[in-house]
């Protein structure tokens, strides 16, 4: 599946800012106060997976120090006692049907997920977005700059044993070494389960819908997806949910001591 490039993405962002500018010129209305505030997000949103696809593309061929990276991952989860990743691919390889239902779902459903979730959340519960967009950037910066530590992923173990489910089921996900919109040897932390952690608590948070119980489940499902196609470690998933926890409290803070510098402000 082809995503925008980082050069549409930032014509897209371009295009925003002069409605946004173009906007301000009018008169106020209400649909002059609708599409501001979107025009507005559209363009941050826009700039920002610029950034990120820039940064993806990053010439990171080097594989240095990567598989013993991995095999320490597999060694502490291995004193931790959790299950094997193999054992969840033997399961669902096991059932044919089911292995291509998990590698589609590792290969198309993060991005349009996570879409339909900024859209819900700009347009439902305008007041919790910014803090759950805001959580998103930190997430993703976060694991932007972590991949300079490059880890391999399980599958690339050759004594683990793994299969190419993508190549198995002509789903292929990623291209060669350093290339494509994705890096796999950047495994640590998994922004896969990083971005499901925000759809599916962000949706838990703010709802009080029971379809949030089904959408929560988008979480475990991407945690046990990324381990059966032998993708990611179930540390890289742990670590990128802690991030959104740090990503969220910053933001909190930064909130609380802005709002605490303008009480002065507004009381005089």
């Amino acid at each position: 599946m082809s995503w925008a490039t980082w050069d549409q993405a930032a014509i897209a962002a371009g295009l925003s800012i002069v409605c946004f500018l173009a906007l301000r010129l009018l008169r106020p209305g209400r649909v002059r106060d609708a599409l501001m505030p979107a025009f507005y997000e559209f363009a941050l949103i826009s700039a920002l997976y610029s950034l990120w696809r820039l940064a993806r593309q990053l010439p990171l061929t080097h594989t240095d120090g990567a598989l013993q990276r991995a095999r320490d991952i597999d060694d502490v989860q291995q004193l931790l006692h959790l299950p094997t990743e193999i054992s969840m691919q033997h399961f669902v390889v096991a059932h044919d049907p089911l292995a291509a239902v998990v590698n589609d779902y590792y290969a198309t459903l993060h991005v349009p997920g996570l879409i339909v979730f900024m859209v819900w959340m700009f347009v439902r519960h305008r007041e919790a977005y910014p803090h759950w967009r805001n959580g998103l950037a930190g997430l993703t910066a976060f694991c932007l700059v972590i991949r300079f530590v490059r880890v391999a992923p399980p599958r690339f173990i050759e004594e683990l044993g793994f299969l190419d489910l993508s190549d198995k089921h002509g789903f292929d996900v990623y291209g060669d070494v350093g290339s494509g919109v994705s890096d796999q040897f950047a495994a640590m932390p998994s922004i896969h389960v990083g971005w499901a952690a925000v759809v599916a608590l962000g949706v838990f948070t703010v709802s009080t819908s029971r379809w949030r119980w089904v959408v929560v489940l988008h979480l475990p499902l991407t945690i046990f997806v990324v381990a059966a196609t032998g993708h990611h470690w179930w540390l890289d998933g742990f670590v990128a949910i802690g991030l959104l926890w740090v990503s969220l409290r910053v933001d909190t803070a930064v909130r609380t001591r802005f709002a605490r510098q303008r009480e002065p402000v507004l009381a005089g």
